[in-house]
């Protein structure tokens, strides 16, 4: 793509161009990648800055260099532009460089503290089976159609997120369903791209660590909103008292959803146990594989998408009924002693508060639950005693184990979460670092009809110890432990 192509929306401050123009074959943000005839984006990241490395993006054959400050050394056959934000301009120069894929396809965000990978999977799935080429943006993993994409972060970095919705284009895809993290919106990682429609989950304590507060983190997750265009949908949940302040300002056409209260979206429960619901949305009655009342909300959250995108409910609900749960996502295993174990990634204090919550639902004292739940290292350190209390409330006993440490060592995790409880409560509470001999200790405290609910790696299959990832996998585990 020709330099002025490519640059032809984007407002810089200088420009310095070579004698020829340059034809751009590649974008990137990190210098590693750059091969010959690429534009480097130098950005100004939490713990690296790219102007350091605007150098070896030369030595590599960069053809154009974004920047925020000129290099001393200007290169006569390198072209620069200096703009204000190198980071802002990131994701415009992306999407124009793979053919503006948001314009040939419908993207729908999903934001919020818990439930995003639920309700993009789902809809993703949901759309599959009634017919259509779509593609998927998540935690667990990206597809494009049929095809799985390794991911390693809630949403893609800018160059290699329009890279792969610019693949989903050009193979077709009439919808892509993409989990939207507070840290992308922080980044501006979505710039540029265009929102058929966006959802909102809820907002509860999670990544403290980034953001700083509550505040800002709400202020994040708004922003998605107030971007949104006018002529696309926006699906709030009314239930969490952050719903109706996410849409304040959007542009977009607002649809509400509770388990409640009055919305165009309306669900209860009409009956529940540990391997699904009978439901009722809209007063259409379905049977769902899901269970708990948070997963009410994802698949009301759902079911609005589908509506607004066009579906007709009936058909919606009876393909929703057909629908497995996530990976690691309140995922049941029976054991042949009679217990049953759940594996669910809750790692924030609301998200074990609700997996608990549903499970002493279910239960109505009929059976005990054993939790076993850690917290992670180098993240928010405030929330381990709160983890660790709604553990406790909602438990007959608690393991406090390891999670992902990562460069923390795992007994000062521990150590954190139990400060926040009194010595009453410690009497509920054993802590073993070893989570495979955690989990194995669980099981073994469980009679028939109890429940082990094994909480904050979900989907993971690795544990992050000293910055190695070790193979670990909760359901494995739990798989061997009823098969020993």
């Amino acid at each position: 793509m020709k330099l002025s192509n490519l640059t032809r929306n984007i407002q810089f401050i200088q420009l310095i161009l070579p004698k020829n123009e340059a034809e751009i074959t590649g974008i990137n943000i990190d210098s590693r990648q750059v091969k010959s005839g690429d534009m480097f984006i130098a950005m100004r990241g939490t713990q690296v800055d790219g102007h350091k490395y605007i150098a070896s993006a030369e030595e590599k054959g960069a053809a154009a260099i974004v920047c925020e400050t000129l290099p001393e050394r200007i290169n006569p056959d390198v072209a620069y532009i200096k703009v204000a934000d190198s980071q802002a301009v990131a994701g415009k120069l992306a999407t124009i460089f793979n053919g503006d894929p948001t314009q040939r396809l419908k993207l729908v965000g999903v934001t919020g503290t818990n439930g995003k990978t639920t309700i993009a999977t789902l809809l993703y799935q949901l759309f599959r089976e009634m017919g259509h080429k779509c593609g998927l943006l998540s935690t667990v993993c990206n597809y494009i159609d049929g095809t799985a994409y390794p991911s390693t972060h809630t949403t893609p970095d800018v160059i290699s997120l329009n890279s792969l919705l610019g693949k989903m284009a050009d193979e077709g895809c009439e919808y892509v369903f993409m989990e939207v993290s507070s840290h992308s919106l922080a980044q501006e990682r979505v710039g540029g791209l265009r929102f058929a429609g966006g959802i909102f989950t809820n907002l509860t304590r999670d990544h403290i660590d980034f953001h700083n507060t509550m505040d800002e983190y709400l202020r994040c997750k708004k922003s998605f909103f107030d971007n949104l265009p006018s002529d696309a949908f926006a699906i709030t949940n009314i239930d969490d008292k952050n719903g109706p302040v996410m849409v304040q300002n959007t542009r977009a056409d607002i649809k509400k959803y509770s388990a409640r209260a009055m919305g165009d979206y309306k669900g209860r429960i009409v009956e529940t146990h540990l391997d699904g619901m009978l439901l009722e949305f809209n007063r259409i009655e379905f049977n769902t594989h899901l269970t708990g009342r948070f997963n009410v909300s994802n698949l009301l959250a759902i079911f609005a998408a589908a509506v607004e995108l066009g579906k007709e409910p009936q058909e919606v609900l009876r393909v929703l009924s057909t629908l497995r749960p996530v990976s690691g996502r309140f995922e049941t295993l029976h054991s042949p002693e009679g217990y049953t174990a759940i594996v669910d990634y809750a790692h924030t204090p609301d998200a074990i508060k609700n997996v608990l919550g549903t499970v002493n639902e279910v239960l109505r004292g009929r059976g005990g639950i054993i939790t076993v739940v850690g917290a992670g290292g180098n993240r928010d350190k405030g929330k381990r005693p709160i983890m660790a209390q709604e553990a406790v409330k909602a438990s007959s006993r608690v393991i406090i184990t390891s999670d992902n440490p990562r460069f923390e060592e795992p007994q000062e995790i521990i150590n954190d979460m139990l400060a926040g409880l009194d010595d009453e409560q410690r009497k509920k509470v054993i802590s073993i670092i070893d989570r495979r001999e955690a989990i194995r200790t669980a099981c073994a405290l469980a009679s028939k009809g109890d429940v082990v609910v094994v909480a904050g790696k979900g989907h993971e299959d690795y544990q992050e110890i000293q910055g190695v990832k070790h193979h670990f996998d909760d359901k494995e585990v739990i798989r061997e432990i009823f098969n020993s």
